[in-house]
């Protein structure tokens, strides 16, 4: 089994056409996993809903004691770009010796259509899951990083090995 955390993040969001801002609703994992004909047993578990700009260690510690409490040994998370390579680190400073943890996400919410690539990056994760070793990674546009060697470039908007 694959346990699939959401924690929010651009993946997740919505956008409003009358305010023009992006918002949180539900998340769109199962469609994904249903459109991508996905055959794996998973397990997907809303965590937060929150923009990553907005997470603080409270919340990296929930994410933990679920990615810790979960009999899966693969675990993805989906989550927010700005500060995720700060929840990998998080991640991989704890005790989850065994599991496989891939953190992902997208820089084009899924609800935009054909533009987003959060459906590549999850379906790169759930690669990632089943042949890395159990450890903490970043998987982003196609590549996956370990979780204290990855940063996003601020100004391509891709993330790289530090």
């Amino acid at each position: 089994m694959i346990q699939v955390f959401i924690t929010g993040g651009t993946f997740d969001k919505e956008y409003n056409y009358i305010t023009g801002k992006l918002f949180f609703k539900d998340t769109h994992l199962p469609k994904m996993f249903e459109r991508g004909r996905c055959t794996f047993d998973i397990d997907v578990k809303t965590l937060m809903m929150i923009d990553s700009l907005e997470m603080t260690d409270d919340d990296r510690e929930i994410i933990y004691h679920n990615c810790k409490r979960t009999l899966a040994q693969d675990v993805i998370i989906t989550h927010g770009t700005d500060t995720m390579a700060e929840t990998a680190r998080y991640l991989a400073s704890k005790n989850l010796k065994g599991k496989t943890i891939i953190l992902t996400g997208a820089m084009i919410p899924y609800a935009f259509g054909n533009s987003s690539d959060g459906f590549f990056n999850l379906g790169a994760a759930l690669a990632f899951a089943q042949v890395l070793e159990p450890g903490v990674y970043v998987a982003m546009n196609g590549r996956y990083f370990h979780a204290n060697e990855v940063k996003k470039n601020l100004k391509t908007g891709f993330f790289e090995e530090m």
